[in-house]
């Protein structure tokens, strides 16, 4: 799992152009959205992208949306998802 988070991490810095920061820098349980304050402080838009990248690189379909706001509460949330749904 851990593997997953890390590339998880590398993922969303790429996709969400945060080239700014380091993997290590984005605490696998802090929570994605919100003021920033604690966590990355993500939007809808960034929402968006994120759940392209789940369909490319992973092959999960969102089919319910209101299962987003559960999956992308944090990374290790995500990774959890991903483990358990991929299929690439």
């Amino acid at each position: 799992m851990d593997e997953l988070i890390l590339e998880l991490k590398q993922e969303i810095i790429k996709v969400l152009n945060l080239e700014e920061m380091a993997p290590e820098e984005i605490d696998a349980d802090a929570p994605l959205f919100g003021d920033g304050n604690n966590g990355l402080g993500l939007d809808s838009i960034d929402a968006l992208e994120l759940i392209v990248m789940l369909e490319k690189k992973y092959g999960i379909k969102l089919a319910n949306p209101a299962e987003g706001k559960a999956i992308f509460k944090s990374v290790a949330s995500i990774a959890a998802y991903v483990a358990e749904h991929r299929t690439k």
